[in-house]
């Protein structure tokens, strides 16, 4: 969910579709859609990556929010 937030919020900050993520990316449309929902549990870091690389920044940037490091830590304190 998190990561969907994330994406949706570039996309705004940039008036970019999820077509032109697309285009840009090489990810298909389908698969940028079914993040955006939150309809997918786990994404492939290539995939990630992908998206990444079309915006021009790099993943730590892309995971470089409050919401995400908050998550990250989450996470990790469920798991102890």
């Amino acid at each position: 969910k998190a990561v969907a937030e994330r994406l949706s919020q570039i996309l705004r900050e940039r008036s970019l579709t999820q077509y032109a993520l697309y285009k840009i990316s090489g990810v298909p449309q389908s698969t940028i859609s079914t993040i955006l929902n939150g309809d997918i549990k786990t994404i492939k870091l290539s995939t990630l990556h992908d998206i990444c690389m079309g915006l021009g920044i790099n993943l730590s940037d892309f995971f470089a929010t409050d919401s995400l490091k908050n998550h990250s830590l989450k996470s990790q304190h469920e798991t102890d």
